[in-house]
């Protein structure tokens, strides 16, 4: 075979190994090693269990993220919907006392609802008023950290069924509920954006706003929906992490709508919209599960941990700027 005849394949080798997400692995893998050799017990069989169940609540989180990002939006309300979701849903279970099946359908069904009201309105206000994401979704922030203090009484909610447990925090023909659940996201999610209208329409919103509307897609009513699902999605990790915690809890997702951005940020998915992928979500969120869970293996000082995560958040964020800029 000539040379003239090998190129293409060179190229495409080329394109795959610049892809953002193989770019993610390296660093994934250095880090694993760097940290097995300061602490052993990192590449555990049972650390590298416990590695995957953490990230496949950030996987979820995140790919609800990148849906957002792909049309030039944000959403910082994600951690206080997770939030809110976990106190309603832990509440409407306790309520009355009882602890059978109806309680545990009656508590999913209040937390996916209310998740699913904050997408609404975080959509009508973007898509229909015209509000920047950015300003809609830090108000409702606030305003969901407020109602989850006040629903709570600004303490956990306990005593939650032991079925809700297995059911969220259980084991699926071996692997764990939130493992099994982060790959049935990510596959539901891969299918919408690469198989649906919808969501290559989402791509296109996201690369030309313009564009988009000009071929007929109707830009309001997917920017609405696509906040919808975002928040629907988020509920359903806050019901996975409330399995996980056994209880309600008023501040469990307090720093969670910045670890879904730099999760997506890293796996690829550009700020300024129209780039990403659901794999995105499983590569950042790997990333930073992996950093923090061997950071805290090797006893790194827990403020020294918010700065290492703060700054590479905010490299993250450089980097996709930096890109941008060479690309326009």
């Amino acid at each position: 075979m000539s040379a003239t005849a090998e190129r293409p394949g060179r190229k495409t080798l080329r394109a795959a190994l610049r892809s953002p997400i193989l770019r993610v692995i390296a660093p994934i893998v250095i880090m694993l090693v760097g940290f097995a050799i300061a602490q052993p017990r990192v590449v555990s069989p049972g650390n590298l269990l416990n590695i995957a169940v953490q990230a496949s609540y950030l996987t979820i989180l995140a790919a609800a993220q990148i849906l957002v990002l792909l049309t030039r939006g944000f959403d910082l309300s994600i951690g206080m919907t997770v939030s809110l979701v976990s106190v309603v849903a832990a509440l409407a279970m306790t309520a009355g006392g009882h602890a059978g099946p109806e309680a545990v359908l009656f508590g999913i069904a209040a937390g996916l609802g209310t998740g699913v009201a904050v997408g609404a309105i975080n959509g009508a206000l973007v898509s229909l008023v015209g509000v920047n994401p950015f300003v809609v979704t830090l108000g409702m922030f606030n305003i969901l950290l407020a109602l989850s203090s006040i629903v709570s009484g600004g303490f956990p909610v306990q005593g939650l069924p032991a079925g809700f447990l297995s059911l969220f925090g259980g084991t699926f023909a071996g692997v764990p509920v939130p493992v099994a659940a982060a790959v049935l996201v990510v596959l539901v999610v891969h299918l919408i954006l690469g198989r649906t209208v919808f969501g290559r329409s989402l791509y296109l919103i996201g690369s030309s706003p313009a564009a988009a509307r000009v071929a007929g897609v109707r830009t309001r009513l997917h920017l609405w929906a696509v906040y919808v699902l975002c928040s629907g999605l988020g509920a359903f990790g806050a019901l996975l992490l409330t399995a996980r915690t056994q209880s309600g809890e008023p501040n469990l997702g307090g720093s969670l709508a910045l670890q879904t951005i730099a999760a997506a940020v890293i796996g690829g998915t550009r700020l300024q919209g129209g780039e990403g992928s659901a794999l995105s979500a499983v590569a950042g969120a790997l990333f930073v599960t992996v950093l923090s869970n061997g950071m805290d293996l090797v006893r790194v000082d827990s403020y020294i941990q918010q700065v290492c995560v703060g700054a590479i958040i905010l490299a993250s964020l450089v980097l996709d700027r930096w890109t941008a800029a060479r690309r326009s």
